[in-house]
C-alpha cells in the first residue's frame, strides 16, 4: 500500500474506486464527444420507474410531513412492508423492528459488514464478485478470504471450497445468490448445504439478495434465500436487498438491511450516526414499489429475458468465448481467455483489463475486465440496455473478433 498522500487516512485512500462505475463513467464521457459507444458496464436497468411508483413519489413531496426528519432506520409503514416481503419471498417471518432502511443496497451491504467484523477477523468471500465487498469488508476491518468458482463450476462454491478456506479467524461468509457478476443462482439443495455448513461452524452469513427477483426458470419468481433453505442460519443471518433492480429504481437510493435483532438494532444505531433517515420521498416510493401492482416489474423480467437468450448467443458464436448462461440477474460473465495473447489490430492483450481497452478502442464496446471482480481471464456485459444497442454491440464483436 502506497503512503497517504498529506496525511490523509490510509484506510480511506487505499479503496479502489468502484471498477463498473469507473468503466461506465468513461464509456459515457467518450459518447458525449460523439464517439458512437454501446455501454454494457453499468448495472442499471433501461426502463423507467414504474408510474404508480413515480405517482407515489410525487404524492410525498406535496406532503409536508414528508419535510422533516423521521425515525433514522425507516417509516414504520415500510418497514412493515419490508418484513412481509421477507416472509413472501425469503421465508423468514420478522419483525418490522428487525428492518433497517438505507441508502441503497451498497450502503447496507457497508453496514452490515460494519456491524459484524472486527480487526482481524476473516470474511469468506466467493469469487467471482461484486467489486465492492473487498472494499466493504477491509473498511469495516476485516480480510477479505477468497473462494473463486470458475465457468466449469457454474462460478458456484462449494461446501468443500468453504471449508477448506475457514480458519479460526472465519466470522462470516458473503452468499450472493442471483449473482453480480455471473448471474449465476444457486438451487435449493445448494443453499440448503451452505446454510446448514455456516451454522454449524457459527458462522455469520451476509446474503444479498438485491436480484431475488430476477430469475428466469419457468415458474418461478424468486430466487431461494439462504434464510428460509436453512433456517438455522437465521439467527446468524443479515439480508441485503433493495428495490434498484427489480423496479429500475437505482437513483432513488433505497436498500435495507433484515436480520436478527441486536445485529439490526446494532445497524441502527451505526446509521443513526452516519447518514440519520433515508429520503422520505424514496421511502415511499418504495412502499408504493412494494405494495403496488407489479406488472411493470415482471414485463422488465420478461424483457430481460430475451435479451439473455440473444447475448449468451451471441458471445458463444464468438470464436475464443464461453459464455455459461445465467439464470439470474442481467449479467453475462464469459471466459475470454481464448481471445487473449493473440495478435488484435496489432495489439495483442494478455489480461482481460486489456482486452476490455481494445474492444473499446476498436469496438466502441464497453464491458468490465474481470480483474473488478477476481480473477483475469473474463468479462461481464451487463443486459440490461436496450434491445437495439445489445444487438448493435454484440455485431461489433462478432465483426471484429470472427473477422
Amino acid at each position: 500500500m502506497s503512503q497517504a498522500p498529506r496525511g490523509l487516512s490510509k484506510r480511506i485512500t487505499s479503496i479502489a474506486e468502484s471498477a463498473t462505475l469507473k468503466v461506465d463513467a468513461k464509456a459515457k464521457a467518450l459518447k458525449a464527444e460523439g464517439r458512437p459507444i454501446i455501454s454494457f458496464a453499468a448495472g442499471e436497468p433501461d426502463f423507467p420507474t414504474p408510474a404508480h411508483v413515480v405517482d407515489g413519489a410525487l404524492a410525498a413531496v406535496k406532503d409536508p410531513a414528508n419535510h422533516r426528519y423521521t425515525p433514522a432506520a425507516g417509516l414504520p409503514a415500510l418497514r412493515e412492508a419490508i418484513a412481509e416481503k421477507t416472509l413472501r419471498d425469503s421465508g423468514w417471518q420478522v419483525e418490522p423492528s428487525q428492518v433497517v432502511v438505507t441508502n441503497g443496497g451498497k450502503q447496507a451491504v457497508y453496514q452490515a459488514c460494519a456491524t459484524l467484523l472486527d480487526p482481524g477477523d476473516e470474511m469468506l468471500l466467493p469469487a467471482p464478485y461484486w467489486t465492492t465487498y473487498p472494499e466493504a469488508i477491509t473498511l469495516a476491518g476485516g480480510t477479505p478470504v477468497v473462494v473463486f468458482a470458475g465457468a466449469d463450476q457454474d462460478y458456484k462454491v462449494t461446501v468443500e471450497q468453504l471449508e477448506a478456506a475457514r480458519t479460526p479467524k472465519t466470522k462470516a461468509l458473503m452468499f450472493v445468490s442471483p449473482s453480480n457478476p455471473t448471474g449465476a443462482v444457486m438451487t435449493l439443495e445448494e443453499t440448503r448445504l451452505i446454510g446448514e455448513w455456516a451454522a454449524e461452524h457459527n458462522i455469520w452469513v451476509i446474503a444479498d439478495e438485491i436480484y431475488q427477483n430476477l430469475v428466469y426458470d419457468e415458474g418461478v419468481d424468486h430466487a431461494v434465500s439462504i434464510a428460509e433453505a436453512a433456517p438455522a442460519i437465521q439467527d446468524r443471518c443479515i439480508l441485503v436487498n433493495g428495490v434498484a433492480k427489480t423496479y429500475a429504481m437505482t437513483g432513488w437510493r433505497l436498500g435495507w438491511m433484515v436480520g436478527p435483532q441486536d445485529a439490526i438494532t446494532a445497524a441502527a444505531n451505526l446509521q443513526s450516526h452516519l447518514s440519520s433517515n433515508v429520503s422520505n420521498i424514496s421511502q415511499l416510493a418504495g412502499l408504493a414499489a412494494l405494495q403496488g401492482d407489479q406488472a411493470a416489474a415482471r414485463a422488465m423480467r420478461d424483457a430481460f429475458n430475451i435479451r439473455r437468450r440473444v447475448i449468451v448467443d451471441g458471445l458463444n458464436a464468438i470464436n475464443g468465448i464461453t459464455c455459461p448462461e445465467p439464470t439470474g440477474a442481467f449479467y453475462v460473465y464469459p471466459d475470454v481467455s481464448g481471445l487473449l495473447g493473440r495478435d488484435w489490430a496489432g495489439r495483442t492483450p494478455e489480461t482481460s483489463l486489456e482486452l476490455a481497452d481494445l474492444i473499446l478502442d476498436e469496438c466502441e464496446v464497453a464491458a468490465v475486465p474481470g480483474e473488478a471482480f477476481g480473477p483475469s481471464g473474463y468479462l461481464r456485459f451487463s443486459y440490461a440496455l436496450g434491445d437495439a444497442d445489445l444487438a448493435e454491440g454484440i455485431g461489433r464483436l462478432q465483426k471484429f473478433f470472427n473477422a
